[in-house]
């Protein structure tokens, strides 16, 4: 049922985006309900990754031309100055509702204030934006980090833990890396428990290449002994092993994401775990609560919508409060991510997310329970 859902979810959008231009989507006509005709902005801070095309955006467009709203997306190419005129440009074009996933949390907070000024409502996606005018939808980023650390002190209890943060720009770098402590992973240059952090460095980016070069920074400030690295993405974790693979180590490492190389490697058993967040179930549930916005419904009345998968649903539909590092209040839904393991990992593929082909490349036959 699931799997089912989901390719009528990515076909919808396709068609959707196929009939329109590069950059938006016509009103969706019949079926919709308060807020028709309705634009809604989307200012992406890097759109060439992966997930935002093959997951979040088809479901936003989905969900938002449903109710008969128009989709009109913003690239800022991974460049906070481009995210500011990207929110001005959708200004201009009439959003009534901006979603914006942020590049720099501080340094997008004027253009947040200049939209909430002229009354068009925001929606932090993903990553949190410390201004109590926006309604903040991301996964439980804290729960990534201890379902990261939990996974990963079960395979290597006692050791040398290298951390390769995200970015500073990015709270959910602090959100991750809170959890992880919550789960027992001590402050870098503990000593006193089984468990040593002997590196831990913020990545620029979340980028690759910079993951690579802190884990080979790790690696020779610590004569090549480290037993564990807790990597807070996939495509981190994607240079952590090519980091570790030059001077041949064959550690556990972890990522969040569900991207498709990560996936493999848990099935091979080079990556300890991918945490999934179900990004069809957060676009789905940003774009329904963009409709929401655009019929006047009040923050703290919204909901999330009540279809989404049982692994991704938040503990409460309703709106709830949520109190940022910096003291504020803004009204929330947060959706429940999954710790996926070698296994497990047949879910992702149950569900539509990748497939068996691409997550069983290499893999020996018997090694993983979803290969066979």
């Amino acid at each position: 049922m699931i799997r089912k859902r989901l390719a009528v979810l990515a076909a919808t959008a396709m068609i959707t985006l196929g009939a329109c231009s590069s950059n938006s989507a016509a009103s969706g006509g019949a079926g919709g309900s308060g807020g028709s005709g309705c634009t809604v902005g989307v200012s992406w801070n890097n759109y060439s990754q992966e997930r935002w095309k093959k997951a979040d955006e088809p479901a936003m467009v989905k969900a938002i031309t449903a109710k008969g709203g128009k989709y009109e997306r913003a690239d800022a190419n991974d460049k906070a100055e481009q995210q500011l005129t990207d929110i001005d440009t959708l200004i201009n074009k009439g959003a009534k509702v901006l979603i914006v996933l942020a590049k720099d949390d501080k340094g997008i907070l004027p253009a947040i204030q200049k939209a909430t000024s002229q009354g068009i409502k925001v929606i932090a996606y993903d990553r949190l934006i410390e201004d109590p005018n926006t309604f903040y939808i991301t996964f439980d980023n804290k729960k990534v980090g201890t379902l990261m650390a939990e996974s990963l002190k079960k395979v290597v209890p006692s050791g040398n833990y290298a951390v390769i943060l995200g970015a500073d720009t990015d709270p959910n770098s602090a959100f991750l890396r809170s959890g992880m402590t919550e789960a027992g992973i001590p402050k870098l240059g503990d000593t006193s428990g089984p468990i040593k952090v002997v590196f831990e460095k913020n990545t620029d980016n979340w980028d690759t290449t910079n993951a690579r070069n802190n884990m080979e920074q790790a690696l020779n400030q610590n004569n090549n002994k480290i037993d564990a690295v807790l990597s807070e993405n996939d495509s981190m974790a994607t240079g952590v092993v090519q980091a570790l693979d030059a001077v041949g180590l064959k550690v556990p490492v972890t990522g969040q994401d569900g991207d498709a190389a990560a996936l493999n490697r848990v099935a091979k058993g080079t990556q300890a775990v991918s945490v999934w967040k179900n990004a069809f179930a957060l676009g789905e549930t940003a774009g329904d609560i963009a409709m929401q916005l655009c019929a006047g419904t009040a923050m703290d009345k919204l909901k999330a919508p009540g279809d989404l998968p049982a692994a991704a649903a938040p503990a409460s539909l309703n709106a709830t409060p949520f109190t940022t590092p910096g003291g504020k209040t803004v009204q929330s839904v947060i959706l429940t991510p999954t710790a996926i393991t070698k296994d497990n990992v047949k879910d992702t593929i149950d569900a539509g997310w990748v497939t068996k082909d691409q997550v069983c490349a290499g893999v020996p036959a018997g090694s993983s329970p979803a290969c066979g």
